[in-house]
Order: structure tokens, then C-alpha cells, then sequence
């Protein structure tokens, strides 16, 4: 089956996670878009499919497909969700941590749960098969834990579901993790984290709180790295809406939102309501300002072949190297940006 996912309707105003890549390879839960898309059609018998990546499937969300090859989503508003800006990705993942779990773990059985970890509800969490978790505490009777392929828990970790650590990744030496947080594949994550989603190769290794955030790919922050995600007054807190090209007040509770291939120096702060573009370097002596702009560093513009570097640099560190089609998704973006 062919699945082609339009994102037109939503390019814009999921900016900057979609300046990089297709509405649905946005990881939410445990599973990209696409995956959750991918597993749950894959039951019927049907050439071509076109599909809206805004809309979040679960297991019970597709009935069935229609005469003209769309898909029919249940009448139950749980079985599925949407999402239209960045700030829905946080809001939201809880739910689909649950989702996912549910779609994942279905008819089959984890991998023992090491002794030395203390634990609370083990019926709701799952290990893959290669992952090291040890030493640890881990409550899942707030919400499911799965711990993916070749992952590492350190020891010391305290987590408190629902979870998520994607394959390969790691938690590091007493990380404190509050629900809902996924920490994609090949992360690496320590320090205090609630409610945040990382993409997939991106480092928050040391201590310093992210908070009701969202960290495309590639990315990483400096020792002591933090976020504000409530206002001093407990007033609304408003995040960047690329498509309304304004700041939109988006509730209670907001951190970061940070575009592919940026990174923080040690000691950021970042305001309450921060955005990032693609492709930063953040430093400055106070906060940063509350939307950064892509290819920024410091207060200058990134010179577009030390850019390109850099990130190459980055990949390296994780057996990666940047690829032609990334040189040219780039350069684009670089052109729109000036």
C-alpha cells in the first residue's frame, strides 16, 4: 500500500517542525504519525491511500475505508485527535502515549523486569527486547511506561508515567521524568523533564527542566539548559503562530518549541512561550528572545556552509552524517529565510 500524506493545510501553522520534514513524521506518543498510519492500514487491501497528517489515529479510530479509498474514523472523538499547531503536540501526548501503547504491546509480552528496579504496576509496562533498565523506580500506575529496543535506563532514574524511551535511546544517572514525555530514538535525556516530547537524535543530558515543550531533531542543550512553562502571574501564556504571524495565547502551561538542528549554550533560559527556528545556535547573557528566527547565531545569521558543517559535526557524534537530501531541504529554507 502507497500512503501519500498531504500537509498542505497545516505546513505553516506547525512551523518550525514542519519546515523540515512532512506533517507526518512528527512523533507523538510513542510512534510518528506515518507509523500510526502505517500500522493501522495495513489490515485493508487498498493500492493508494491520501491522508491528512494532522489527524492522530489510534487503534479504534479507523472503521473502515470508503468507495473512494479514504479512510472512515469512528463516531468515538477519543479514538482520535488533531493537531494544528505545535503546541497541540504537548497538550496531546499524553493521550497518545496511551494510544500507542495500547497499539504497540497488543498480543505480546515484555521482557522481565529487572529486580533491582522498585516498581509500581508492572501490568503497565513494557520492555523491548535489548533494552537495560536497572536500578531505577518506576511508577506506571499513573499511565503506561515502555522502555523501546536497546534503550537504557541508568541507574537512579525516577519515572513516573506515561512514558516513553524510544529505541536506542538513553536516560541518564538520576533523570527525573514526569508524564507525558516520550524521549525519541537515539535521545539522550537527564535532568528534569515533564510533558515534553524530543524528536529523535537530541541530547537534554545534564540537569536543567524542560517543561511542556517540543524538540525537533538533532538538537541539543548545554549543561544546565532550562525552561519557563508557567508566567510568573499565571497568566495565559502565548506561543508564536506561524500562520497568523502572531503570538496566540495557548493556555496555562507552555515551554519550548524548537525547530531541527538548533542548540542552547550551558546556562540558557528560555522564557516562557519560547520558539526556535531551524538551524540556531543560542547564546546571550539574558533569556533569548521569544521567537528566534531560523539560522540564527547568537544575534547574527549563521553563515550557511558553517551551518551545514556544524550539523555534520553533530551527526558524527552519533554515526551520522548529513545527506544530500538534508543540503538541499536546507538550502531552501536558507533562501526563504533572508
Amino acid at each position: 500500500m502507497k500512503i501519500i500524506f498531504d500537509d498542505s493545510a497545516v505546513k505553516d501553522s506547525l512551523w518550525p517542525l514542519t519546515a523540515t520534514r512532512n506533517a507526518a513524521d512528527i512523533r507523538i506518543g510513542i510512534l510518528t504519525i506515518r507509523e500510526k498510519w502505517e500500522q493501522l492500514l495495513s489490515i485493508f487491501n487498498i493500492d493508494l491511500l491520501t491522508i491528512d497528517p494532522s489527524i492522530i489515529p489510534s487503534k479504534k479510530g479507523v472503521v473502515s475505508i470508503d468507495e473512494k479509498g479514504a479512510p472512515v474514523l469512528s463516531n468515538d472523538e477519543d479514538s482520535y485527535k488533531i493537531i494544528q499547531y505545535p503546541w497541540n503536540i504537548f497538550q496531546l501526548n499524553d493521550w497518545a502515549l496511551r494510544k500507542d501503547f495500547e497499539l504497540i504491546t497488543a498480543g505480546r509480552s515484555s521482557q522481565r523486569i529487572s529486580a533491582t528496579n522498585a516498581v509500581i504496576a508492572p501490568e503497565n509496562i513494557f520492555i523491548e527486547e535489548g533494552a537495560v533498565v536497572e536500578c531505577s523506580m518506576i511508577n506506571a500506575s499513573a499511565g503506561p511506561v515502555y522502555i523501546g529496543k536497546n534503550a537504557t535506563v541508568m541507574e537512579g532514574s525516577l519515572i513516573r508515567g506515561p512514558f516513553a524511551l524510544c529505541e536506542g535511546a538513553t536516560l541518564k544517572m538520576g533523570a527525573k521524568v514526569y508524564g507525558a514525555t516520550t524521549i525519541g530514538p537515539y535521545c539522550i535525556a537527564g535532568g528534569e523533564i515533564k510533558n515534553s516530547i524530543l524528536f529523535g537524535y537530541s541530547n537534554k543530558a545534564h540537569d536543567g527542566y524542560l517543561g511542556d515543550s517540543v524538540i525537533g531533531e538533532w538538537c541539543n542543550f548545554g549543561a544546565g539548559t532550562a525552561n519557563s512553562n508557567v508566567k510568573n502571574t499565571a497568566d495565559e501564556v502565548k506561543l508564536w503562530n506561524n500562520a497568523a504571524n502572531e503570538f496566540t495565547a495557548v493556555g496555562i502551561k507552555a515551554g519550548l518549541i524548537m525547530g531541527d538542528y538548533s542548540r542552547a549554550a550551558i546556562n540558557t533560559s528560555f522564557n516562557t512561550g519560547t520558539v526556535v527556528g531551524v538551524c540556531c545556535n543560542i547564546f546571550s547573557a539574558g533569556f533569548p528572545p521569544k521567537l528566534v528566527g531560523n539560522f540564527t547565531w547568537g544575534e547574527e545569521r549563521y553563515i550557511f556552509e558553517k551551518a551545514l558543517q556544524d550539523i555534520d559535526n553533530w551527526k558524527k557524534l552519533k554515526g551520522k552524517t548529513i545527506t544530500g537530501e538534508e543540503k538541499i531541504i536546507l538550502q531552501h529554507l536558507y533562501n526563504q529565510s533572508t
